[in-house]
């Protein structure tokens, strides 16, 4: 069973949020896909060893494996495209905590292109098409993707300091 880039969309929500105790149906909701995809998802991860499920409905991300992966190997499954400027949401060293951390000049931080994002930059192709409307209503979960982006499309130093501030944010929740 491979693994589809919804299901890194799936465990970073749930890491993000990790008090909150999802059904498939209100995670489903909370990324803009249905019930039977987020179970899909979440079912797919198990087989990765990415998720420990503990019984009906009771699953977490096993934080270490979902680190080790987002760090080493998400940039060759799931590479960035890169894409003409255009407005919408900021990603990768447009917020926080990388954009406190790197000087960029306006304009040169990506942003997934969206109705609705206020930002202006090279285009950067997201991991799923919902993960603009997705971040925009959870920050905590737009932290942990626009790491994940500073990993797939970075310069080095961006790489380096996504993997170490990724680290912190999935060891900061009791892991499983």
């Amino acid at each position: 069973m491979e693994l589809k880039p919804q299901d890194l969309l799936v465990l970073f929500k749930a890491a993000a949020n990790p008090q909150q105790r999802w059904t498939y149906a209100a995670l489903g909701e909370s990324l803009s896909m249905s019930a039977s995809e987020a179970h899909a998802s979440v079912k797919r991860a198990a087989v990765a060893g990415l998720v420990v499920v503990r019984g009906r409905g009771d699953w977490s991300p096993v934080r270490k494996a979902l680190l080790e992966f987002a760090v080493h190997g998400v940039r060759y499954v799931w590479p960035a495209q890169i894409g003409p400027v255009k407005r919408g949401v900021p990603t990768s060293i447009g917020i926080d905590p990388l954009a406190g951390l790197m000087q960029a000049t306006p304009g040169e931080a990506p942003v997934w292109a969206h109705a609705n994002g206020g930002a202006k930059g090279p285009s950067l192709s997201p991991l799923y098409r919902t993960v603009p409307q997705a971040a925009l209503a959870d920050p905590a979960l737009h932290r942990l993707l626009a790491l994940q982006d500073a990993l797939r499309a970075g310069r080095v130093r961006e790489r380096a300091l996504a993997a170490g501030l990724l680290e912190q944010a999935l060891g900061d929740a009791d892991a499983s």
